[in-house]
């Protein structure tokens, strides 16, 4: 039988994975789930400490850590390059878990179902990236589509990239959805201005624009919700 020792006697790098041992998952802190993908301190600080100042320096927040990049990592002392990329891997692991337990067939009737469906797609993005959902008559959900990649500041989506995808798919319904990594919720007037022109379009072709969804890393906003959509 496995005798685990008294996590007092472990060196203090590895006491967090002692604990998970000990007391399971749940048990953890941020800090020491950092600190065993770190896996060791310096000779100053230990693993738990260093993934406390790490995130201390993002008001103790995981989307704001998940949103660090390579060069941002190894700027904290005891975070070389090999801990900065194991650090990356780890963040990019969890956005393709939850990606991928919001690919199951699900129909979608509320703003609120289409944040939770595709706020994945867009968390801790630094860039603006534009997709598009698009359904079946019952509003389920028979495909996505990156529509476009952009800057911080805006991308621009192509209404024939929208509805030639769309069409060649067999959607009968499309929402629109994209990001803005300031955070800033409030629509611009060009968002509101593509917004227009593609639901005049697709009223004109019967393939109606349902929503479309602003997300931040903090909410989103929903044109349909607000009446910008009719």
């Amino acid at each position: 039988m496995l005798q685990i020792s008294s996590i007092k006697t472990w060196a203090e790098d590895d006491r967090p994975r002692e604990k998970y041992l000990l007391k399971g998952r749940n048990s953890l802190s941020d800090a020491e789930v950092l600190a065993i993908i770190i896996g060791s301190g310096t000779r100053k600080i230990s693993a738990v400490e260093l993934a406390q100042i790490l995130l201390a320096t993002n008001n103790n927040d995981l989307s704001e850590v998940f949103r660090l990049t390579f060069h941002d990592l190894i700027k904290f002392n005891g975070i070389g390059e090999a801990k900065a990329i194991t650090l990356l891997a780890a963040f990019e692991l969890a956005r393709r878990r939850e990606k991928q337990s919001s690919n199951s067939k699900v129909q979608l009737t509320s703003s609120s179902q289409v944040y939770q469906y595709m706020r994945h797609y867009f968390q801790s993005l630094l860039h603006e990236e534009f997709h598009i959902l698009m359904l079946n008559r019952a509003n389920d959900v028979i495909g996505t589509k990156q529509v476009s990649i952009g800057g911080f500041s805006g991308t621009v989506a192509d209404g024939k990239v929208i509805f030639k995808s769309a069409l060649e798919r067999g959607a009968q319904a499309i929402i629109l959805a994209h990001n803005h990594p300031s955070g800033q919720l409030k629509p611009s007037e060009a968002d509101k201005s593509l917004t227009k022109k593609l639901v005049e379009f697709g009223k004109y072709i019967d393939l109606p624009i349902l929503d479309h969804l602003i997300f931040t890393d903090n909410g989103y906003f929903s044109f349909s919700d607000h009446g910008i959509i009719l």
